[in-house]
């Protein structure tokens, strides 16, 4: 492998990484990362799915004496069965609409215009949903995740299959549409990194498998280093973020996603930056 590929392989992992669990989209700044490194290609589209395996890693290391409690008390504890169960309604909406709709997504909307334009449109999303979460504090009935319905669970799955549109954000359509259904952003947050974990591993599995022609030893290595960036900024990101919601909001990050938006398409359509597709 050589340098330049080693090197795309670190930036889009460190991406992917840093983005995953915010509620900027990891998918939209994949596309225009690569795009921008003219890391494009059906062979990257794959690339860039099994990395996500390496930022779910981290958040399994960061909350391994939870999982590990739930999973010794599956068969016996109520709380760790009724914790499982939700998991799984809550990550059956997405799945099955990707199954769906997996190639007409990749056809018409994995690219950097429509990507800026789901940027622009969430960021006002989570700057309605703020706005009303501060007129009403009191609407907040759920503070746990341990306190979910099943119904509580199945509304925040429904939420998360909106970010089968590239740009929208797993993580962002999961907080937001959790704190819209009464969860409190803590409560939010950690079952969006939940969600995380069935729905980002059986998508890293379906694609290695889906696309194994297209795949060989020599792509080990470029995987490999991906995936290690991903954990490693990954990890970073779960702490940093899990502090930061203790005494803040996400509208910083509304901001963040409507000016990148404008600066995206304002770049394509002067011809300062030539997004490759």
């Amino acid at each position: 492998m050589d340098i330049t590929l080693a090197l795309q392989a670190i930036i889009m992992g460190l991406v992917e990484g840093f983005t995953e669990f915010l509620p900027i989209s990891s998918t939209g700044h994949l596309i225009l990362a690569g795009s921008l490194l003219n890391f494009v290609g059906e062979k990257v589209k794959v690339f860039e799915i099994v990395i996500q395996a390496g930022a779910i890693v981290a958040v399994m290391w960061e909350y391994r004496a939870r999982i590990a409690a739930v999973l010794s008390g599956m068969f016996s504890d109520a709380k760790a069965q009724r914790f499982i169960v939700n998991v799984i309604a809550g990550s059956l909406p997405a799945g099955m609409l990707g199954i769906l709709f997996n190639k007409s997504i990749k056809a018409y909307l994995f690219h950097p215009i429509p990507v800026a334009a789901a940027f622009i449109v969430g960021g006002f999303v989570i700057l309605w949903v703020e706005k009303r979460a501060k007129a009403n504090p009191a609407a907040v009935r759920v503070e746990s995740v341990d306190d979910m319905t099943l119904m509580d669970a199945v509304k925040v799955g429904c939420a998360q299959a909106f970010a089968l549109i590239p740009g929208t954000s797993r993580s962002g359509a999961t907080i937001i549409g959790g704190m819209m259904f009464g969860l409190s952003r803590k409560a939010a947050t950690e079952f969006s990194f939940f969600l995380a974990i069935p729905l980002l591993l059986s998508a890293t599995v379906y694609s290695l498998y889906k696309e194994r022609a297209l795949l060989s030893a020599a792509d080990l290595p470029m995987f490999g280093l991906g995936m290690l960036a991903a954990f490693v900024s990954a990890f970073l990101c779960v702490r940093w973020l899990l502090r930061y919601i203790s005494s803040h909001d996400f509208t910083i990050f509304a901001w963040y996603r409507i000016i990148f938006g404008l600066v995206v398409i304002a770049s394509a359509y002067s011809g300062l930056v030539v997004w490759a597709d």
